[in-house]
């Protein structure tokens, strides 16, 4: 019984470390802004400072991806000097 115990303990403490190990991965967190409307000659046109209109309404939900997977739904925020992200949906 001890023995049992023992090896449970082990695996929890080598699961733990294998955690910790994980948790520090890097991972890309993207924000997808789709532009039906952008052509090649919009692209084109594009300079320093340009400023690209779109379709999308303040307060819009914009789709959150981690390396490449759909995992929420946000909104933009001004955070101080910042542009942030408010989770609205988590999928």
């Amino acid at each position: 019984m001890a023995e049992a115990a023992i090896a449970i303990k082990s695996e929890t403490e080598n699961s733990s470390e294998a955690w910790a190990q994980a948790l520090t991965l890097p991972c890309r967190l993207s924000v997808d802004m789709p532009m039906p409307e952008f052509t090649v000659a919009d692209m084109l046109r594009l300079q320093k400072n340009s400023v690209v209109k779109s379709q999308w309404r303040v307060g819009t939900d914009v789709p959150v991806r981690v390396n490449g997977r759909l995992i929420a739904h946000a909104e933009f925020e001004v955070v101080g000097n910042h542009l942030a992200l408010r989770l609205t949906d988590l999928i």
